[in-house]
């Protein structure tokens, strides 16, 4: 029995070449030639590896959703506590402001936003990436609340669900081209609000 022939590409690579086009265009405007230019692939070679336009857009999902939400546990982990954590990951984020980084906005936000409360697959992801999100910000705030730097009183899935808001605000606002200042007062009174 003959093999196949072994695959001359890097999927890792092609996947990501993938997420950076999803991330600049959307899911919609991703042509499936503008997926082939930067994956440096045939039709068939990405068919073959990915499937369709949609399976390869979850693929390129989940991978940042994942890539994302490690380095923010990790430096949630690290922090000396988990206001600090919050404060840093909010200050930075309004510091980004006018960066290539800052115009592309965030691809969860972007795709929730782009696909909002359609039917399938790729609105579904979408949704749950925030969820993933919001899950992150609520375990940040369960350790501020046992560190005495929130409330303990305070509903953690409210709170948390003002932080997914305030970042996706903040990176919508980045996108639109705010300035380092008007996104660092945003951002501090994003932060009062979390000390109440």
């Amino acid at each position: 029995m003959t093999r196949g022939r072994p695959i001359a590409y890097s999927p890792d690579e092609a996947a990501n070449a993938a997420m950076q086009v999803f991330w600049a265009r959307g899911y919609e405007s991703a042509s499936t030639r503008d997926l082939l230019e930067a994956m440096r692939l045939s039709r068939s070679s990405l068919y073959q590896a990915f499937g369709n336009k949609e399976q390869l857009f979850l693929e390129a999902l989940r991978r940042y959703r994942e890539s994302l939400l490690g380095r923010l546990e990790r430096r949630l982990e690290a922090a000396p506590s988990a206001m600090a954590f919050l404060e840093t990951l909010f200050r930075e984020t309004a510091q980004e402001a006018g960066s290539d980084r800052a115009a592309l906005g965030c691809l969860i936000f972007n795709s929730a936003s782009e696909l909002g409360q359609q039917d399938g697959l790729p609105s579904q992801h979408a949704r749950q990436s925030i969820a993933a999100i919001a899950a992150l910000f609520r375990q940040a705030v369960t350790r501020a609340q046992a560190e005495d730097d929130i409330a303990p009183d305070r509903d953690a899935a409210a709170l948390a669900s003002y932080l997914t808001m305030g970042m996706a605000g903040l990176r919508t606002l980045l996108k639109s081209g705010a300035d380092a200042e008007q996104a660092g007062q945003a951002v501090e009174l994003l932060l009062d609000g979390l000390r109440r």
